[in-house]
């Protein structure tokens, strides 16, 4: 199967199903991580990266090694310095010492809201069934073989390769991938990803030891970018009954990954040593030390004095100095997620189209894209870079012109001014204005200057804003529960449009939801249900490009940024693009700032 997200070199993200891990956004541009998710995944908007020198060429690096730089699908700059011929090979030894934007509430898949720091986190103790290639495809990792029994794409077999056992010694056979199945299915928030895809009886099916039957409800010709992120990691079934016990052993996974749970402190430093009996090769680091770090100047700063081998951002200030630093081996990638603003419709005042439309035109975006996408990220009319075939030049986002939100308001507040607002417990509307509440991911300085520039252009539109900053799983929790006006926001980015799916469709409208806004449009669910039944090409490309333009015509998305994700690496590791398949493919190394390690090395 091949996505069409990346276009035909595609180097990045896959989100797939990915929990509150690209919607759990959790920041805009450059703070404490989310979305959405969905991730998921908030408002770390998703900036788009400038391309700066990534031209494919090739320069000499520090004089004894080639850096290579592939500019992939517009999107993708790899910047990492391949080993010299007199360097010797991968050897073991040593620490990785990782920063992260933030940290997660566990490190469970069945039941953790992984963002993409625990997402980064997971990569090292967990596999997934499937994984992404370089060039778009989808392949079977964990699994042999993964294929669909006819061409509606509605009953899919996966079959499991032979002789792998998780770090507790308990084999990996179809029955642990049911209990992971089932035991996501039946959590309140990661089963809002599951239980609207599959029947509520014979959802799966044990074939054999081995082998798995998956029963969709709808057709999915891309169900294998399913597998490549949360819905795809498999988990010890003894742990998982263990952790029902004992619920703070969701803090010490144990997976079949290149790594072994080690140690946890939260809000501190997680770390995993190397797993000598890994099923897929040899692996090289001693251990890695993951260290969160909410604000992106001081991690940029512990990088840049060797306090950190390695770090994730999205804020386009540090990217820029992270691009700009002699030795820093950056890998960027602008074509995955978005930053925007994400209104709850199911609440006054936006469950009010007027309301709706008048704060996207009084969006700041000019000054946003100035003072936070710092010449680094470029400005978002929708998900789709352009370039990217699913892209629509037609679709463009309002903003800037506060002077046309002012009679939406008025009309709004003449009609529905005395209502109550329910996340403010007062009025929709006093003096005039629309009284709203920005909910955002903290503590983080970009995200107080963003709530600042956001303000300033929406309160000249008529609205009278007030601010929630909260820490990253309560804003991730209150958003699943309708529990907010707007907020920032980041999102989107699957490797394979289809599985962005589960952000948008009615059916993942409830009393938790993963529709965010909680809009449901029956027009946008039918061709996004068609969308994933076509073959890449020209009528799937139309497809999505008429998706975009229902979605922008609903205003429930104020886009601002396309998200520049930097993977930064210090001048002594090596080996992060190195990964392959068990089939020999080339995997990517890097998507939505997440990497994997079991090929990373370290150099004296």
């Amino acid at each position: 199967m091949r996505s069409s997200r990346r276009g035909q070199a595609a180097v990045a993200a896959v989100v797939g199903f990915s929990l509150v891990a690209a919607a759990c956004g959790g920041n805009d541009d450059g703070t404490a991580d989310d979305t959405d998710t969905t991730e998921a995944e908030a408002d770390t908007g998703d900036a788009e990266v400038d391309d700066g020198d990534a031209d494919g060429g090739e320069e000499a690096a520090d004089g004894d090694a080639e850096e290579e730089v592939a500019d992939v699908d517009a999107g993708v700059q790899e910047d990492v310095v391949e080993a010299a011929e007199d360097e010797p090979g991968p050897t073991q030894g040593g620490v990785l010492r990782y920063g992260l934007e933030a940290d997660v509430d566990g490190i469970n898949p069945t039941n953790s809201s992984l963002s993409s720091p625990g997402l980064m986190m997971s990569n090292a103790v967990f596999d997934t069934l499937a994984a992404a290639t370089v060039d778009g495809n989808f392949v079977p990792y964990l699994a042999e073989t993964i294929e669909p029994t006819d061409d509606t794409f509605t009953v899919w077999q996966l079959k499991l390769r032979e002789g792998i056992t998780f770090h507790d010694g308990t084999p990996l056979n179809a029955e642990a991938v049911q209990v992971n199945f089932e035991a996501q299915r039946a959590d309140g928030l990661v089963g809002l990803a599951v239980k609207p895809f599959f029947p509520e009886e014979n959802a799966t099916e044990l074939i054999d030891d081995l082998t798995i039957q998956y029963n969709l409800l709808d057709g999915n010709r891309y169900f294998l970018s399913t597998l490549t992120g949360q819905l795809g990691y498999v988990a010890s079934p003894a742990w998982l009954a263990a952790a029902i016990e004992d619920p703070t052993l969701n803090q010490a996974p144990v997976g079949t990954g290149p790594f072994v749970f080690e140690q946890r402190s939260e809000d501190s430093v997680t770390t995993f040593a190397r797993n000598d009996e890994w099923w897929n090769g040899e692996v090289f680091l001693d251990s890695i030390e993951f260290a969160p770090v909410t604000d992106p100047a001081s991690m940029t700063d512990l990088f840049l004095q060797g306090d950190l081998n390695a770090m994730q951002t999205t804020d386009p200030a540090s990217v820029q100095i992270l691009r700009d630093t002699e030795g820093v081996q950056n890998v960027v990638d602008e074509s995955g997620e978005e930053s925007f603003a994400m209104m709850n419709t199911e609440a006054a005042p936006f469950n009010d189209i007027r309301a709706r439309e008048a704060l996207a035109l009084a969006t700041p975006r000019d000054n946003y894209a100035a003072q936070i996408g710092v010449g680094v990220s470029t400005p978002a009319d929708q998900r789709y870079t352009p370039g990217n075939p699913f892209y629509n030049p037609d679709v463009v986002q309002v903003g800037d012109n506060p002077a046309a939100a002012l009679p939406l308001v008025e009309a709004y507040c003449a009609e529905r001014g005395t209502e109550e607002n329910p996340i403010l417990g007062t009025t929709t509307c006093s003096d005039g204005k629309i009284n709203i509440e920005l909910q955002w991911s903290g503590p983080a300085v970009v995200q107080t200057r963003i709530a600042d520039i956001l303000d300033a252009g929406w309160s000249e539109g008529g609205f009278n804003v007030t601010f929630n900053e909260l820490p990253q799983d309560d804003h991730i929790q209150q958003t699943a529960l309708g529990q907010y006006n707007v907020n920032t926001w980041r999102q989107f980015g699957a490797e394979d449009a289809s599985s962005d799916n589960v952000w948008l469709l009615c059916r993942t409208i409830g009393f938790i939801s993963l529709n965010w806004p909680k809009n449901c449009n029956e027009e946008r669910d039918a061709l996004l249900l068609q969308g994933q039944l076509l073959e890449n090409g020209p009528e799937r490309e139309a497809l999505y490009q008429q998706i975009e333009q229902v979605t922008n015509d609903d205003y429930t998305y104020v886009y601002f940024l396309h998200t520049s994700w930097d993977n930064a690496f210090g001048p002594d590791v090596r080996g992060v693009c190195d990964r392959l398949a068990p089939g020999g493919e080339e995997l990517i190394c890097t998507t939505n700032g997440r990497s994997w390690f079991d090929t990373t090395y370290l150099v004296s």
